[in-house]
């Protein structure tokens, strides 16, 4: 199972393949085919882990379209898109691999009359390898995107199984060898920041900050993923969520939330928003009470959309 992999004698990688993208305008103009409107900062981040072979630690607050990145750059590539949900209890059996031991047990008894070194050998073969998301995306021959979703959920022995991994492009399987990936996935980590990462892991990745896009960018967003939305309304959508993003709120509406939200309001037929339509609609956008009620009440007698 042992890749016959060359590696780059200067750092002990596989080699990347070819590069994706010609420039950062390129980037820019990929993610936008697929419906992914990216500002010079995302785009350039996206191009040099590219042509460096880096991952991209993309944090920022939920929502802001970080998960969508890395599947906008699988669809815009081409690649095969391989995510890592992280929650807590992640272990290496769920994040790289383990053995299908119900399968291995049947071998056993099937194969009883032989020695315990035949059967070693028999059942710690390929087929009784069940490959979790990193080994899956280190040993894929085809382009492969990496998503490590939420990484500031899993432990810190789970960060450093994904250090050890994402330094070396290699997994070390005792009964087989050393997988050694035919070519660098394109690796992206996204973290909410519920918890500090070590630094080791920040020191290996690329960063990007994704924060709340400015209010051209959200508009053109709106436009974008809201058939039959009039710019007026899309204007005024944006305009008012960037007024509900600057109260006091357990939490802020996500641009995904916004989308939602200007999509309901076009299947309601709405043309211009009223404060009526507003209070109607926010459960769409805000998913707390006293969000709610907090928003209601301010935007009760505002100039809406100003």
């Amino acid at each position: 199972m042992t890749s016959d992999t060359t590696i780059d004698r200067d750092t002990g990688f596989p080699p990347p393949g070819e590069p994706r993208f010609d420039s950062i305008a390129a980037v820019r103009s990929g993610l936008a085919g697929v419906d992914y409107l990216a500002d010079e900062g995302i785009a350039g981040i996206v191009y040099l882990a590219d042509r460096l072979a880096k991952p991209v630690l993309v944090e920022g607050p939920a929502g802001t379209g970080k998960t969508e990145l890395a599947k906008s750059v699988a669809r815009m590539t081409g690649s095969r898109l391989i995510r890592l949900q992280c929650y807590e209890g992640l272990d290496e059996s769920k994040a790289l691999y383990e053995w299908n031991y119900k399968k291995q047990l049947l071998r056993i008894q099937a194969d009883a009359g032989q020695s315990w070194e035949q059967l070693e050998e028999d059942i710690f073969a390929e087929e009784f390898l069940l490959a979790r998301p990193l080994l899956e995306a280190i040993r894929s021959p085809d382009p492969v995107v990496l998503l490590v979703d939420e990484v500031d959920r899993v432990e810190l022995e789970t960060e450093a199984l994904l250090l050890e991994v994402l330094s070396e492009y290699q997994v070390s399987i005792p009964e087989l060898g050393t997988v050694r990936a035919t070519r660098i996935p394109m690796v992206f980590l996204t973290s909410n920041n519920t918890r500090e990462l070590s630094e080791a892991l920040k020191r290996r990745c690329l960063y990007l900050h994704v924060d709340y896009p400015d209010l051209d960018r959200e508009r053109a967003i709106i436009s974008t993923r809201v058939p039959g939305i009039s710019a007026e309304l899309a204007d005024q959508v944006a305009r008012i969520v960037r007024s509900i993003r600057s109260m006091d709120l357990k939490k802020h509406p996500s641009v995904s939330e916004t989308i939602d939200w200007a999509r309901t309001l076009v299947v309601l037929g709405v043309e211009s928003i009223g404060a009526e339509q507003a209070r109607d609609t926010l459960n769409i956008l805000l998913k707390y009470r006293t969000d709610i009620e907090r928003a209601s009440k301010e935007l009760v007698g505002s100039d809406l959309g100003a």
